[in-house]
């Protein structure tokens, strides 16, 4: 499904056809404060990181979603952590622009595809992965990263299935996201870095941005 058509407004996307293609880093963001949602994706976006995964983790994640997709007009925010139809629909309806799962079954990816906007269903296992090529889904989510083989094990898909194509999350950081980044099978990495824990809490807006620089500078392999 062709990106571009999802992409916010005032982002030059050019002949971008996936989410995977956006930026090297996709900020996984867990709002406990919808009041936050808004200036903590400006910040995001000044620094260079367009999509915004907010993960159904808290309350509230919908009024976070519903936020940035009315007030931040350049940012391309998404749902994380959907792992029911319900979730599905009512994503889209606050405003999700794409669908990340830490993992899938046949209703819950019908569900996704149902629903018009791009989706990353969670794989872990080579099956995991070969199913989803028979279904037509190239582009998958690799969760737990780090501890479901890291980078060697991605290596190791890259031949026997050149096809599918990852967005690796879980454990990454800026050390070892240009390791991920150096794969032939890797679009993009998910991560909280840029996002300490303290920033946020204390509102360091500028800090985010800063982060979020630096992840946005990473450079992507052939």
């Amino acid at each position: 499904m062709p990106f571009a058509q999802y992409a916010a407004p005032g982002h030059d996307v050019g002949m971008l056809s996936s989410l995977l293609d956006l930026a090297p880093v996709v900020p996984v963001v867990v709002v406990e404060d919808a009041a936050d949602a808004v200036p903590l994706a400006r910040a995001l976006v000044a620094g260079g990181l367009p999509a915004v995964e907010v993960t159904l983790r808290t309350p509230a994640a919908p009024d976070a979603i519903r936020a940035i997709a009315a007030e931040v007009p350049d940012a391309v925010v998404g749902a994380g952590t959907v792992i029911t139809p319900e979730q599905v629909r009512e994503s889209v309806a606050a405003g999700a622009r794409f669908l990340v799962s830490p993992g899938w079954t046949d209703v819950l990816l019908e569900a996704m595809r149902a629903s018009g906007v791009p989706f990353l269903p969670g794989v872990s296992t080579t099956s995991e992965v070969v199913a989803l090529l028979e279904r037509g889904v190239r582009e998958m989510k690799f969760f737990p990263a780090r501890a479901a083989g890291g980078t060697a094990y991605l290596r190791s898909l890259a031949g026997p299935l050149p096809q599918a194509r990852f967005c690796p999350t879980g454990g990454i950081g800026p050390d070892d996201a240009p390791d991920y980044l150096a794969l032939p099978n890797v679009g993009c990495v998910g991560g909280s870095w840029m996002l300490p824990a303290d920033a946020v809490a204390a509102r360091d807006w500028g800090r985010v941005e800063a982060l979020a620089r630096e992840a946005a500078g990473l450079r992507r392999g052939a």
